[in-house]
């Protein structure tokens, strides 16, 4: 039986993180569209429940928007929210690296605006038979696409040790994941393991009580670490991250709110990057071809305020960067 809190529409569901401050970083790439005459085309690669497609949209009255998200619950509960808008969206179900193709796809020649919330969604944690909360007992599923590839129950029990140590341990950073993956291929001797509930209790058994009260819930890392494998988080993020910057026309920008180390060195890396002067060390001229193609917008990552944090306690991890396309070389 779906549980209450899903019967509930998604504008009541949803906080957005960081709202004001992505729509506002966004706007200088809308406007100078607009200044251009073109219609501005903003890209929210990570559609969710909408909330940050919502606001783009009552903002900006002449804009079109591309909403991509993997999660076909996701398209269910966004397109009925933004159905006062459907003249004005394209709602896409792609993996976010495929955002070029579906720019193209569109016949968009280029965009003026992307968005990536990246992580686990509110609908996502809030769908108990999901698998992906550690809370509550679920079937270990955690694909963010229902329809496609193997769940973590296949991880968990199909697995050899030294892959699940490698996941763990390199995805979570979890200084027990070799207690965790020797405790996991020990149960699965006895019985598969098909529950949140039944992976949790294995995880309690070997991390240590000290530990989980200095850091938090013992299995929310080996959680986090299988949910990355399922769904190939950091590998799409690597691709994805310099399609969505390549896609941008001049004058654009993305948008990116990480919610863990590991997402937000590979934002960051890849930002520098485009940043950077190519030109030799000590040239005494930047050549035009030297020039970087992106100016980097943030110091650091700027994060959620203490009032929103209060507010919104998903917030308190979220870590956003941007980046402005500042030259196109033909």
């Amino acid at each position: 039986m779906p549980n209450q809190d899903s019967q509930r529409p998604a504008s009541e569901r949803h906080v957005p993180v960081l709202l004001d401050r992505c729509v506002n970083l966004l706007a200088p790439g809308i406007e100078r569209a607009n200044a251009e005459g073109r219609r501005a085309i903003v890209v929210d690669c990570t559609l969710g429940m909408g909330g940050h497609s919502e606001a783009i949209l009552k903002r900006f009255e002449n804009l079109h928007l591309i909403g991509l998200d993997r999660d076909e619950q996701a398209h269910e509960l966004a397109g009925a929210r933004l159905k006062p808008f459907e003249d004005r969206i394209d709602l896409v179900h792609a993996v976010y690296d495929e955002i070029a193709d579906v720019v193209e796809d569109l016949g968009f020649p280029g965009v003026d605006g992307v968005l990536f919330d990246l992580g686990v969604s509110s609908l996502q944690l809030d769908e108990r038979e999901r698998g992906f909360a550690y809370s509550y007992d679920a079937p270990l599923d955690m694909r963010m696409d229902t329809s496609v590839g193997p769940t973590a129950e296949d991880l968990v029990n199909d697995l050899d040790r030294d892959e699940l140590l490698r996941i763990i341990r390199q995805w979570a950073e979890e200084k027990f994941a070799g207690r965790i993956s020797t405790a996991i291929v020990e149960a699965r001797t006895q019985s598969r393991i098909t529950t949140t509930a039944e992976l949790v209790e294995i995880i309690r058994g070997v991390v240590p009580a000290a530990a989980a009260r200095n850091s938090g819930h013992p299995a929310k890392r080996t959680f986090q670490a299988l949910r990355i494998a399922v769904n190939e988080e950091l590998d799409v993020l690597e691709r994805a991250i310099p399609a969505a910057m390549g896609a941008l026309n001049v004058g654009g920008r993305v948008v990116v709110m990480s919610y863990h180390s590991l997402e937000d060195k590979i934002t960051k890396r890849h930002f520098v990057q485009g940043a950077t002067s190519s030109a030799p060390p000590g040239f005494p001229v930047e050549l035009e071809e030297h020039k970087a193609e992106y100016k980097v917008l943030t110091k650091g990552t700027e994060k959620p305020s203490d009032q929103e944090i209060e507010e919104n306690s998903r917030a308190a991890s979220a870590r956003l960067r941007a980046v402005e396309r500042v030259l196109k070389r033909s």
